[in-house]
């Protein structure tokens, strides 16, 4: 028990401490806890040869993850990505798997090892790569979602390689290995012919699909009713577990259970509460799994072979930026999507540590070469941001802000002008378009404009954080700027920008949270709308309603909290200051209990005095966040 506190300790000291400065160097959570072990393991030596035990149990954090990645994967959205998901990922996958196979063949390793090395280094970090897109703003841009489409299907694809690594094991590999494992384990399969083997595999993942679809509802539903979290918990744990369970009894490997078990339920009502209880979970086992990986990397190798690995690595990187590059000209990818999209996918990724760890124990590949490929894999993920960083500073400015196509010429210039035609934007354009009012509408996605051009919606292809495009679009003669980028930081750039230029032009701009409307403010927009106040005012006049209040009156509330509300933003937003949190604000956080009492006086029908905030910040027109 001590040494199992002991360990727990040091695990988790080493991941609270390393995570978070990862992170907040750009470096990524994966990175965080790859070096988190590397401080306990090579450089301190607390864990040593216990490193590979515990990986053994948090290598359950796959499982789990595989299961999520299941759950996520709804057939009918599958479909609707199809051409992207295996044009894009599949050629991916396979030109990489092959072309890194040849290169084994060709330095004389055995072709099972060439296609199981090439199968490894074909993946790419998803947790880095969506991470820092996201982080970035990139993930709307075509080269965003072109990347979402390939590490997407490279997750699918690490099912079948799962399914197909230990058909390649050799005798040679496990005598070489024997010994390693002295554990007894139990086997369904031990002894049968293939033919009897594959009809007991058919038969297990039949278990798991027709299990899933027709057992799992109910039980939930009973379990459900009885209305205890702990045990819907456990309930989650146990269909994971017993999942992975049986298919470790049939000789299959388990995160191929989870996952197939994750898809049949993605329908399920059930779904989004198994991924909450499931997530925890899986973070920290899958956080542990890399800690360990991180632990077990061997540094007399590194420094021994250097050369070769560094060699190895650049290589493989360049050789993936070439596929990529390639692969995205095919798609029509130009200029900085093209680019973002070689450089984003270009190392080797956290399902690599996966593999290469399943191959060791599967007998398919020798420890010696295993160690020297994840020291390969982690040296491309840390060089990853480093390329992000090459993107945005030296390739983006040169590639005209990124786009990957000229921006639209824009012949006509109309009364309103629109930044950004998503969910937000889409339904402002239709309600002004429907009322006869003309618009300039301007996207980022060149999917998104073409897809709506096809509809009759005009739309132009562009940045709007370029002022020349502004300009170009008509800023100077515009009555009204609605800007509805989901961008914060853009949408700041814009409304300074118009404010400067064009004092008396009414602009609209979207907040995401209290902390965007204050800076809004500050730059000058007209109206500011939170994207989720409108929606939350409705809910909550229902919720009123719902104990009995009559419609009309639970509507006049609802107003009047909007009203008080917004006032009370506005009083706010002269105490805000950007270098403070707002809990280390004292003058914002007292005005901001009293504007909550004064609300709660004015649901009761109390009369509130005006304050002299109140009065001095109706002196000047000022923003209204609605």
């Amino acid at each position: 028990m001590t040494e199992f506190l002991s360990y727990a300790f040091i695990f988790l000291c080493a991941a609270v401490v390393a995570v978070p400065i990862a992170t907040r160097l750009g470096l990524g959570s994966v990175l965080g806890y790859l070096i988190a072990g590397i401080i306990v393991g090579p450089l301190t030596g607390w864990i040593g040869s216990n490193a590979t035990d515990i990986q053994h149990v948090a290598e359950f954090g796959v499982v789990m993850m595989l299961f999520l990645v299941g759950l996520e994967l709804e057939p009918k959205a599958l479909w609707g990505m199809r051409n992207r998901l295996l044009g894009l990922g599949g050629l991916q996958v396979g030109l990489t798997a092959l072309l890194v196979m040849v290169f084994c063949l060709v330095i004389g390793y055995p072709w099972q090892y060439a296609l199981t090395i090439g199968l490894v280094l074909s993946l790419s970090s998803t947790a880095i790569v969506l991470q820092t897109l996201n982080e970035k703003g990139m993930m709307k841009s075509d080269g965003g979602q072109a990347s979402f489409s390939v590490l997407l299907f490279q997750d699918i694809a690490v099912i079948p390689m799962l399914a197909l690594i230990p058909l390649l094991a050799m005798p040679a590999v496990a005598q070489h290995t024997a010994g390693g494992d002295a554990h007894a384990t139990i086997s369904l399969v031990e002894g049968l012919e293939g033919w009897q083997v594959a009809l007991v595999n058919l038969g297990a993942i039949s278990a798991v699909v027709l299990g899933g679809h027709f057992l799992s509802r109910p039980l939930f539903r009973f379990i459900a009713a009885a209305k205890l979290r702990e045990v819907f918990t456990a309930a989650a744990l146990l269909l994971v577990v017993s999942t992975a369970y049986l298919m470790t009894l049939v000789g299959l490997s388990p995160a191929l259970g989870a996952f197939l078990a994750g898809v049949v339920l993605a329908n399920s009502e059930f779904r989004h509460e198994l991924e909450s209880d499931i997530e925890p979970f899986k973070g920290l086992f899958l956080g542990i799994f890399f800690v360990t990986v991180g632990a077990g990397i061997d540094f007399s190798l590194l420094f021994d072979n250097w050369q070769v690995i560094l060699g190895l690595t650049v290589g493989l990187m360049v050789l993936k930026a070439g596929i990529l590059a390639g692969i995205a000209s095919a798609f029509g990818l130009k200029g900085g999507d093209r680019w973002l999209f070689t450089l984003s996918l270009a190392q080797a990724g956290e399902f690599g540590f996966v593999l290469l760890s399943f191959t060791t124990q599967t007998n398919v590949l020798p420890t010696e070469i295993s160690n020297l490929l994840l020291l390969v894999v982690a040296l491309s993920m840390l060089f990853t941001p480093a390329l992000f960083i090459l993107f945005e500073t030296v390739i983006l400015p040169r590639m005209d802000a990124g786009q990957s196509r000229d921006a639209d010429k824009i012949d006509e210039t109309c009364p309103v002008l629109i930044a950004g035609l998503g969910r937000f934007g889409q339904i402002i354009n239709r309600v002004l378009r429907s009322n006869g009012y003309k618009t300039t509408v301007l996207d980022i996605s060149a999917e998104t404009v073409d897809s709506f051009n096809k509809f009759g919606i005009p739309t132009f292809y562009g940045d709007a954080s370029r002022p020349e495009l502004l300009h170009a679009a008509g800023l100077e003669e515009a009555k009204l700027l609605v800007v509805a980028i989901d961008d914060p930081e853009r949408t700041i750039e814009i409304v300074k920008h118009a404010r400067r230029v064009r004092p008396d032009l009414h602009i609209v701009a979207r907040a995401q949270q209290r902390r965007h409307v204050y800076e809004l403010y500050q730059a000058g927009a007209t109206d500011i709308v939170r994207e989720t106040f409108d929606s939350a005012l409705r809910g909550s006049r229902y919720a009123l309603m719902s104990f009995g209040m009559p419609e009309d009156e639970a509507l006049r509330r609802t107003l009047l909290f909007q009203d008080k509300d917004r006032d009370g933003l506005r009083r706010l937003a002269r105490l805000y200051d950007p270098e403070k949190s707002f809990t280390e604000n004292e003058p914002y956080m007292q005005l901001a209990r009293e504007i909550e009492l004064e609300i709660e006086a004015s649901m009761r029908g109390e009369e509130v005095p005006e304050s002299d905030d109140e009065v001095a910040a109706a002196q000047p027109p000022k923003p209204e966040p609605a």
